[in-house]
């Protein structure tokens, strides 16, 4: 599956292999189990996130990931959206660390 990312100008393709959402799904679930808790999303708490949300979340860590050059956090967030919301077509991330402004479409 591919995820469609853009930040700024800057689009980026992320294949993320079938097996990897599969295989990953115990570490998916954890990170639920984790968001389940609240979740601090830039200037507000939020008790309970949706998967729109979610997705800001760790569409933030993916970013951190793009940047960093660490291909394999890169393909496992870029999983976790995929496997959270299969029908998205793009992710347009904010890279001026407001994870609230990161836009998905779907």
């Amino acid at each position: 599956m591919v995820l469609n990312v853009i930040v700024g100008e800057q689009p980026t393709q992320i294949d993320v292999p079938e097996f990897l959402l599969s295989d990953a799904i115990e570490l998916f679930n954890n990170m639920d189990i984790d968001m389940d808790k609240g979740w601090q999303m830039s200037r507000i708490w939020v008790d309970e996130l949706t998967d729109i949300q979610r997705c800001q979340v760790v569409a933030d860590r993916l970013l951190t990931a793009m940047e960093s050059e660490n291909e394999n956090m890169k393909l496992m967030m870029a999983g976790y959206i995929l496997y959270k919301m299969p029908e998205i077509k793009n992710i347009f991330i904010d890279s001026e660390g407001d994870m609230t402004a990161t836009e998905i479409e779907v």
